[in-house]
């Protein structure tokens, strides 16, 4: 006789990729129960990309309005309000997170409000907000609770505020010092800096976000200190200070320190799998702590699943959609599919923004070999009236043999606008001769991507010749 179970089917998490896939498993027909301890919507919704681009915006005004004066525009007594700005913020994403209640509630499932942990393979342990704890069972168990941010080992560090902290200052700081390179702190350097905030970026690399292609990293570090941010490259914090003004003592390696009222920590994210009972139900983990999954989204526990940043591969919205969708598709609707991971578009939402598709140059001459590289610096247009200094760049890749466009790379105006088309190109194994016959937009930015006809000069060709 069959086991009965409570549910088909319990989602823990109720960010992007749970509840895409709850919401398709209930929609084909089963029976669902997501359980979320804060609530729906998730790290980009509610603590990420969605009020961190929006911050974005805000912060860029100052510097259009400075452009506006190259058009003739004269703007007087401009000012502020840091607390209307958080609290329509705060609007937009309790709206979103009706939505996401609604796209649950209306194929069915059930939202169910606490913190879950697995006791075994088929059950789920939900302790309440009041402490009550009861327990639930399903036929297989969805784990998707995203990512953490995660803090430096030093002393101090309770002084600091991490990335999710950092959308909900009650007030404008006047000084912020930021640790980290990578694309969370970059970002948040850049809404500070445009709210006029003296804005330190300390890391110990020596340019802006490792891994990327290094043509952008130049570019961003560069365009980033025209902007004004101070930039601590090749520097560490070694311990952190409270002052008896409140404000905090930045102690750096090189025996200087920064004084700030507020110090943001932004070296990464880790997968948020402390604490949910994974190992004691035998569900293997990685280094990092992340969820190992195989092209099914399915751990080493077989009625267990996973997607999204839990599984620590792309950490993209997107890709946890996909990958939700997947999951449901293949195992309610009858429809096997596996979540594509390979050529995915993803954007930066620095000051200027970046729209990276495929390969980096050093990626691709590792895995390619011989490869052609086409490169232009630009001055986007809407700044040709104005005294706005910032440069940006454009950079296709194509493997030398079959031409075809391994990567494209934008640092500039609209650049993550623009790359979600280029995208669609580089997923299709566009050559790069298809790239040239196609006509440009003139004048736009994005041209340039069908226009470029000069290569780079290979620096190992041209080593090997002298």
């Amino acid at each position: 006789m069959a086991e009965t179970y409570d549910y088909d089917l319990i989602t823990i998490g109720a960010g992007s990729g749970g509840v895409r896939a709850s919401r398709l498993a209930a929609s084909y027909g089963a029976r669902v129960a997501v359980i979320e301890e804060v609530r729906a919507g998730g790290t980009c919704v509610l603590r990420g990309c969605v009020p961190k681009k929006l911050m974005v915006y805000g912060s860029h005004f100052p510097e259009d309005i400075k452009d506006a004066a190259g058009y003739g525009w004269s703007v007087e007594g401009l000012t502020h309000d840091w607390g209307a700005m958080i609290a329509a913020k705060d609007k937009e994403l309790d709206r979103l997170h009706g939505i996401y209640v609604w796209l649950l509630n209306t194929p069915g499932a059930v939202i169910v409000d606490g913190r879950g942990t697995l006791v075994d393979a088929h059950t789920v342990a939900v302790k309440a907000s009041d402490g009550t704890e009861t327990r639930l069972t399903a036929e297989r168990i969805l784990i998707a609770v995203g990512g953490w941010p995660q803090m430096l080992d030093i002393p101090g560090i309770e002084h600091a505020i991490d990335s999710e902290q950092a959308l909900d200052l009650p007030a404008r700081p006047d000084r912020v010092v930021v640790i980290g390179s990578g694309f969370i702190a970059v970002e948040f350097a850049g809404i500070f800096r445009g709210f006029g905030i003296e804005t330190h970026l300390v890391f110990r690399a020596d340019k802006v976000l490792r891994g990327f292609d290094e043509d952008v990293r130049v570019t961003l570090t560069e365009e980033m200190e025209k902007k004004g941010m101070l930039i601590h490259a090749g520097t560490l914090p070694e311990r952190l200070e409270k002052l008896s003004d409140g404000s905090i003592r930045v102690h750096l390696n090189d025996g200087t320190s920064i004084d700030a009222d507020t110090v943001l920590c932004a070296t990464g994210r880790t997968p948020n799998t402390k604490g949910l009972g994974l190992e004691e139900a035998g569900v293997a983990l990685n280094w990092r702590g992340g969820i190992v999954v195989d092209e099914w989204q399915q751990t080493s526990v077989p009625s267990i699943y996973a997607v999204g940043d839990v599984t620590d591969k792309i950490a993209l919205t997107p890709v946890a959609i996909g990958e939700g969708r997947a999951f449901a598709e293949t195992t309610y609707n009858n429809n096997p599919i596996m979540a594509d991971h390979e050529n995915v578009a993803s954007a930066v939402f620095s000051q200027p923004p970046i729209g990276i598709v495929g390969l980096t140059e050093h990626e691709a001459r590792e895995r390619h070999g011989e490869i052609d590289v086409y490169a232009a610096g630009f001055r986007p247009m809407k700044y040709t009236l104005t005294e706005n200094p910032e440069r940006g760049l454009q950079k296709l890749i194509v493997d030398r043999a079959t031409q075809i466009v391994i990567g494209a790379h934008m640092v500039g105006v609209d650049a993550p606008e623009i790359i979600q088309g280029i995208g669609i190109a580089v997923k299709l194994g566009a050559t790069k001769q298809q790239f040239d016959q196609t006509v440009g937009i003139h004048p736009t930015a994005a041209e340039e991507f069908v226009t470029m006809r000069d290569k780079r000069p290979d620096p190992e060709e041209a080593k090997a010749a002298e």
